[in-house]
């Protein structure tokens, strides 16, 4: 890991730099697919896996018929712990609906609906992440989703599991860009969906961002997995360097971040990352992000903090003295984790809050999921007619002052007749 000293605010940009995607040349792959599936449907489809995945799925098809799933009972237990702990906390984002008189017989409020048609994807190769069905069919079941679409390449028994708990509608085996068409423009076999979730590759990631253009609603813009760390000398070197792997075995375009007011903690936290890369079956993949990674020593917290808001980190660990008090001062960022006890895989998994957050930078304006991205706000209003008496006069001086005498007559007709 690179170390930087006290760099000047004038080389932030340069040294919080994300890696750089081509995504022009992404965007030349993955736009013939998209057309490709759009035109074709399930043909195009069956071809398609047969060209990126080597699967002839002519005959068995795409849908992943239910049945009995064989798994370890206690990984059951742990799924089952995991989705209890996120129902919890996604269940209590539960708005009830509030009316609000705004003024006497003016009443106003609002309604959540869930949206009808949603498609998860779930990335099924080198690591299957049934984490993330829990994270996005959870807020979805909540939410009241009429039909949820899930596309994975693989057929992993726990992310099957895991579509059972959440009440996955239907399950279908495509993967890459592929599966982000099929759920955007529907097939013969997979239905269109309102709106697309869950974390791909940089081919899965441009064919979300593609679709979206064409009026397709997707959860948010994403890129490569991220982890910011601002630590002090109260921080456990171990645990520091343990966080920063954590999200480096993600992928070698990955990026980790430490920030640290001590020289001391960043070459203890080197050392223990030295000695933990060699046990870890990715240790290649986390070596390559952990070489394009930097530790940055500042002067002060107040430094720190500019910085950290300067980042606005997916993940932001803070292994300080007072992380609370730090964590008030943060205004950019996916999701915190305070003190030496809150590792980063809690929220990655199973303490409840949600782990498809916003990287790249986008914290600075996204939220993560909740159970919010699966609804819409619908605004109902009634008024009495004493309240079109005493709000008439309101709304026929601004539309005549906008020359939409239309909108003016609407009103004055309803006085009228009142009188």
């Amino acid at each position: 890991m690179q170390i930087i000293s006290f760099p000047p605010r004038s080389r932030w940009p340069e040294l919080l730099a994300r890696p750089v995607q081509s995504t022009a040349a992404i965007e030349k792959v993955v736009a013939p697919i998209l057309e490709q599936v759009r035109s074709g449907g399930d043909e195009a489809l069956y071809e398609l896996a047969l060209r990126f995945d080597g699967l002839d799925l002519r005959q068995e098809g795409f849908q992943v018929p239910s049945s009995e799933i064989s798994l370890p009972e206690d990984l059951k237990t742990a799924i089952r712990q995991a989705y209890s702990n996120i129902r919890t906390f996604h269940e209590a984002q539960r708005q009830p609906v509030e009316k609000i008189e705004t003024m006497p017989g003016v009443t106003c409020w609002r309604r959540s609906v869930g949206i009808e048609k949603v498609g998860l994807y779930i990335p099924g190769g080198t690591a299957p992440l049934f984490s993330t069905v829990l994270m996005l069919g959870i807020p979805a079941q909540l939410a009241g989703c009429r039909e949820i679409v899930l596309c994975t390449p693989g057929n992993h028994p726990a992310i099957l599991y895991a579509a059972q708990l959440v009440g996955v509608t239907k399950i279908f085996r495509i993967g890459g860009a592929q599966a982000i068409a099929a759920m955007a423009y529907g097939t013969e076999s997979v239905p269109q969906v309102y709106k697309i979730f869950g974390p791909g590759n940089q081919y899965v990631t441009s064919a979300k961002m593609l679709v979206a253009k064409e009026g397709v609603a997707i959860d948010m813009p994403a890129g490569p997995s991220e982890v910011a760390v601002y630590a002090d000398d109260t921080a456990v070197p171990a645990f520091v360097a343990a966080d920063l792997l954590s999200q480096a075995e993600h992928g070698s375009d990955s990026q980790v971040l430490l920030v640290t007011t001590s020289r001391r903690l960043v070459s203890t936290v080197n050392l223990a990352l030295t000695s933990q890369l060699e046990n870890l079956p990715r240790r290649d993949l986390a070596a390559k992000a952990i070489e394009n990674s930097r530790a940055i020593l500042v002067e002060t917290t107040d430094e720190a903090v500019d910085l950290l808001n300067a980042y606005a980190a997916e993940h932001l660990i803070l292994s300080v003295e007072n992380p609370e008090e730090v964590a008030e001062r943060i205004t950019n960022a996916g999701s915190i984790f305070l003190g030496n006890y809150t590792p980063e895989s809690a929220g990655d998994y199973a303490s409840g809050t949600n782990h498809t957050l916003p990287t790249n930078g986008f914290a600075r304006a996204y939220s993560g999921v909740s159970l919010d991205s699966f609804v819409k706000k619908i605004t109902v209003q009634q008024i009495s007619k004493e309240g079109i008496r005493a709000l008439g006069p309101t709304i026929e001086a601004m539309a005549e002052a906008e020359s939409l005498l239309a909108h003016k007559r609407a009103v004055s007709l309803r006085l009228a007749s009142l009188n």
